[in-house]
């Protein structure tokens, strides 16, 4: 195990710990944008919400260290994504860009997700190979063991990771997807984001163990325990499990502990079933600024570039924002078009 519940820690060690894992200033500074860019993309989205223009936003604010510090750790375009509904990080980590992820949300007909015809946090992405999932939670667990093992059958090296919350693993389609996965050792990463609730059920009273990780053991393969709001942690697990699968050993559970620091949704009230204490303490060790401080103390981020970020990412919000604005909504005579077959 890569680290304990017990461990998780707000203190940031100065010591150098991303060269050893292959990973060069640039890559921290790619990670580190992106996680600034889905931060504010995530809280421009509610502003949107709140003021009529878009219908419905589901978020993954504070859960962005365990989504780059994993999805890095892929191939872009050859491997296969399938997030769910939280996971905005991993889809701008994958390749799509933040008009992609607006006009998704305000469905609009150059949405590549769907052409305007999914909810928001439907990601998805033909050319990326980002899967788009369905609001069950947990079906796409199967689906991505379905991809590893075509995957595996072709002889590919292809690696799919799957992402999903603890909620997801109160689920039969998490079960029976680890079970196949096991079995036939499918080159598939599970990728938990246990952020605490399901919903509004907080975590003990939706399973009796005390790590999610803990349940990879019945199917026969490695379950890692990861600090989700540190990168370097999660990606260092993440590397380790997709090497493993590449190299034909067979799938790994990844549990990130982290924390989702806003309501369930745009329509939940959180006030219901948790404190702002609570909250505020979460926020506090919150992944983004654990990167921040963590490449200030290796002389990585100055001020001036850490200006130039926030720079180039309201840039790149309000351009997505505008144009996803004032892009055209699908035609009515498109219908049924990607919802039924169409005749040739």
């Amino acid at each position: 195990m890569a680290t304990t519940d017990q461990d998780l820690t707000t203190a940031t060690s100065m010591e150098d710990r991303h060269t050893p894992l292959g990973l060069s200033e640039e890559d921290l500074k790619r990670m580190y944008y992106t996680m600034v860019l889905a931060r504010s993309l995530d809280e421009r989205m509610w502003i949107l919400n709140r003021q009529g223009k878009v219908a419905f936003v589901i978020s993954g604010q504070g859960q962005e260290g365990a989504q780059v510090g994993s999805a890095y750790a892929l191939r872009p375009d050859k491997d296969f994504f399938l997030p769910y509904y939280r996971d905005l990080t991993v889809a701008l980590t994958a390749g799509m860009t933040a008009r992609d992820l607006m006009l998704a949300l305000f469905a609009k007909a150059e949405d590549p997700a769907s052409g305007g015809r999914q909810m928001p946090g439907h990601y998805g992405h033909r050319a990326h190979n980002v899967v788009s999932g369905s609001s069950p939670i947990a079906t796409q667990i199967p689906h991505a063991v379905g991809i590893a093992m075509a995957a595996q059958i072709k002889g590919e090296d292809t690696v799919a990771a799957v992402y999903f919350g603890e909620a997801a693993t109160s689920k039969g389609d998490f079960h029976e997807g680890l079970n196949f996965a096991g079995v036939l050792k499918a080159p598939v990463v599970f990728i938990c984001e246990n952020n605490r609730y399901a919903i509004s059920v907080p975590e003990k009273k939706q399973m009796s163990v005390q790590n999610v990780a803990d349940r990879a053991l019945g199917y026969g393969f490695p379950g890692v325990i990861t600090d989700g709001n540190d990168v370097l942690d999660v990606y260092k697990a993440a590397k380790t499990a997709v090497d493993r699968a590449r190299a034909g050993e067979g799938p790994t559970l990844i549990e990130c502990k982290t924390y989702r620091i806003v309501p369930h949704s745009s329509d939940d009230d959180e006030s219901r079933y948790r404190q702002k204490v609570e909250v505020e303490e979460w926020k506090q060790k919150g992944p983004i600024e654990r990167m921040r401080q963590y490449l200030r103390g290796q002389g990585i981020l100055t001020e001036d570039l850490e200006k130039n970020i926030q720079a180039r990412v309201m840039e790149e919000v309000n351009d997505a924002t505008e144009y996803a604005d004032k892009a055209p909504y699908p035609e009515p005579d498109t219908l049924t078009k990607h919802v039924f077959a169409e005749r040739s």
